[in-house]
């Protein structure tokens, strides 16, 4: 039987096996534990892989003072100004993603000299929210 699936905007074409019981496979409890293979061909470009999660995302920062979303989602908070004085760790901005909070502390302490989000706004993970000099 074969079956067209798409993937975050993908088109794929996958070809599935119907097994039944007795019809030649051993039952869950049988089977080693091994994972499991796709055998899917693409019908439009194969999208590169996403690189494996880090064990515990926190803020990434592509300079010594830019605070990044480690996520993409909505700002639900912005706990700065410019001109604030801020202590390493100190919580800055929180971000909103499928109706978990997560919040985002400077790597850093420092002074606020940019502002580049406000609550409401969408934002892509890496994305600059803060800048600390």
């Amino acid at each position: 039987m074969k079956l067209k699936i798409t993937v975050h905007g993908v088109a794929y074409e996958v070809e599935v096996e119907v097994l039944d019981p007795g019809e030649g496979f051993a039952p869950p409890s049988a089977l080693p534990n091994v994972a499991p293979r796709a055998s899917a061909t693409p019908s439009a470009a194969t999208p590169a892989p996403a690189p494996a999660p880090s064990a515990a995302p926190g803020p990434s920062s592509s300079s010594a003072g830019s605070v990044n979303s480690p996520i993409a989602g909505t700002v639900v908070e912005v706990k700065c100004a410019v001109g604030d004085q801020v202590d390493k760790d100190q919580v800055l901005i929180v971000v909103d993603a499928m109706k978990m909070h997560t919040s985002i502390a400077s790597p850093l302490a420092g002074k606020v000299a940019a502002v580049k989000v406000a609550a409401g706004d969408a934002v892509r993970e890496n994305q600059a929210l803060v800048e600390i000099e």
